[in-house]
């Protein structure tokens, strides 16, 4: 493989886990995400990257440094490093995107098949990418 080129939208709304880690380079990593109805990522902060989100399909809200946006498919947002935030399904169906962190934050393959299993496993970034 040379770089990471496939169809976004299809694997986004095909994928059931609550993370999958797609593609990690040096400086971007690539991840799916699907949260069930009333599920959060969980407050977080990341101090030393920034991160995108693309919400591909179900209706929820992004918090930011407190303030909150609701979101739909098609929505896109970015957090700036050093902002709290969470991501928050409140649909009655599951809510699927995928997030892009620059630089990566997960160990490059590494699936969760639920937050829970995502919170018993955190680990970060190793060095190691894709390619």
């Amino acid at each position: 493989m040379k770089g990471f080129c496939r169809n976004i939208e299809k694997l986004t709304e095909d994928n059931t886990d609550f993370r999958r880690v797609l593609y990690t380079g040096h400086n971007l990593q690539l991840v799916l995400m699907t949260l069930p109805a009333g599920c959060d990522i969980g407050a977080e902060v990341h101090d030393d990257r920034d991160q995108f989100f693309r919400i591909e399909k179900g209706s929820g809200e992004v918090w930011i440094d407190g303030v909150r946006h609701k979101v739909g498919a098609d929505d896109a947002v970015i957090v700036p490093q050093g902002a709290e935030h969470n991501v928050i399904n409140t649909g009655t169906e599951p809510l699927h995107l995928y997030t892009i962190y620059g630089p990566p934050e997960h160990i490059d393959g590494t699936v969760h098949k639920t937050k829970d299993d995502a919170e018993a496993h955190h680990e970060h970034f190793d060095g190691k990418t894709t390619e």
